[in-house]
C-alpha cells in the first residue's frame, strides 16, 4: 500500500455476526480531495468509516490513514487527532450551550484555530448562548461542522453530514464545505446516498453496493467514459455477446438494444455495426443514472 494517499484500502473485509458487511473494498483518496462515497442506506458506508478511525476491526484486508494501519491502537489514536470526524447523529452535550461546547471541545486539540471558529460562528450565525438541546437539526449540523473544522485537521470525514437538512441549509452546508476545501490544505471524506450532493461537490467518488465498490474514479472521468448505446433494429433486436471492454449493462425490449458502457461507445459499435441496426444514438449519462444502474445490476 502506497502512502501517497490519505486513504487507502484493500480488499477490505467486516464481518457482524457472520453477515458481510464490508467485502473486499478497494479505495485511494488522494490529499487535498473532496471525496464523495456514495451508497444506498446498508450498501456499507457507516460501516468503512468505523474502520477507518479505528472504532471497527476489520475481518481482513486492510486500511490505511495518512500511511498508519487504521487497525493499530497507538496509530489510531493518531488517525483520530488528525482527522476531523462528523457523524451521522451529530453528537454533542445537549446540557451545555453553544459557547460551552465550543470552549469544551477546543483544550483536546492543540492546533485548534480561533480565526476559524470565529468565521463559522458568524457565517453560521450560532446563537453562542442557546443551548444545544434546544437547536434545530440544521444549527445542530452547523455546530458539529464547525467543531471538526477548527481543530486544524488534515481529513475530514462526514457520515451523512446532510442527512435531514432541509433544501436551503444543505447548500449552504455544502458550499462552505467547498469554500473550506479551497482555502485550507484538507481532504474531504464524506459518506452519502444523496446523488445530487456528491455530484455538486465531489472530485472523486466511489460507489459502493453491498459492501464493495461497483464504480470508482474521478468524476470528470466518469462523465467523460460512461455511454448509453442505443440500437435500433428493423425485427427484434439480437442477443449479442459484446467482446469490448466496459459493457455494464445490457438490456434488449423488442426492436432496441441498449449498451450501458464505462469505456466510452467507440469498440461497442464497432462491433454494433456489424449486426446491421436501422439507428444508432448515443448518449452520456449522468451520474444519477450510473448509480442506479450499477447498484441493482445484481437485483
Amino acid at each position: 500500500m502506497s502512502d501517497r494517499f490519505v486513504i487507502e484500502t484493500a480488499d477490505l473485509r467486516k464481518n457482524y455476526d457472520g453477515v458481510e458487511a464490508v467485502r473486499g473494498l478497494s479505495l485511494q483518496v488522494s490529499g487535498g480531495s473532496i471525496y464523495g462515497f456514495l451508497g444506498r442506506n446498508g450498501a456499507g458506508k457507516t460501516t468503512t468509516i468505523k474502520v477507518l478511525l479505528g472504532m471497527a476491526r476489520p475481518t481482513s484486508g486492510h486500511a490505511r490513514v495518512f500511511g498508519l494501519p487504521a487497525d493499530a491502537e497507538d496509530a489510531s489514536v493518531e488517525i483520530r487527532g488528525r482527522t476531523g470526524f462528523v457523524s451521522e447523529e451529530k453528537e454533542l452535550y445537549d446540557y451545555m450551550t453553544v459557547e460551552e461546547m465550543i470552549r469544551f471541545t477546543a483544550p483536546f486539540f492543540p492546533r485548534w484555530r480561533g480565526d476559524l471558529e470565529q468565521r463559522y460562528v458568524h457565517k453560521f450565525e450560532l446563537p453562542l448562548d442557546r443551548k444545544v438541546k434546544a437547536l434545530s437539526r440544521g444549527m445542530r449540523t452547523k455546530l458539529a461542522l464547525l467543531l471538526a473544522l477548527c481543530r486544524g485537521a488534515e481529513l475530514l470525514i462526514l457520515d451523512e453530514p446532510t442527512s435531514g437538512l432541509d433544501p436551503a441549509m444543505t447548500e449552504e452546508v455544502l458550499q462552505a464545505l467547498v469554500s473550506h476545501v479551497a482555502s485550507e490544505e484538507m481532504t474531504v471524506f464524506f459518506s452519502s446516498h444523496q446523488i445530487a450532493e456528491v455530484d455538486q461537490i465531489a472530485d472523486h467518488v466511489a460507489i459502493i453496493d453491498r459492501g464493495r465498490a461497483v464504480v470508482t474514479g474521478a468524476l470528470d472521468d466518469l462523465r467523460e467514459n460512461f455511454r448509453r448505446i442505443q440500437l435500433v433494429f428493423d425485427g427484434d433486436a439480437p442477443e449479442p455477446a459484446f467482446r469490448a471492454p466496459g459493457v455494464v449493462r445490457v438490456r434488449r425490449k423488442g426492436r432496441v438494444l441498449t449498451v450501458l458502457s464505462s469505456a466510452g461507445a467507440e469498440r461497442i459499435l464497432d462491433e454494433a455495426r456489424a449486426l446491421n441496426p436501422v439507428s444508432v444514438d448515443v448518449v452520456p449519462v449522468t451520474l444519477k443514472e450510473i448509480f442506479l444502474e450499477t447498484v441493482t445490476a445484481e437485483d
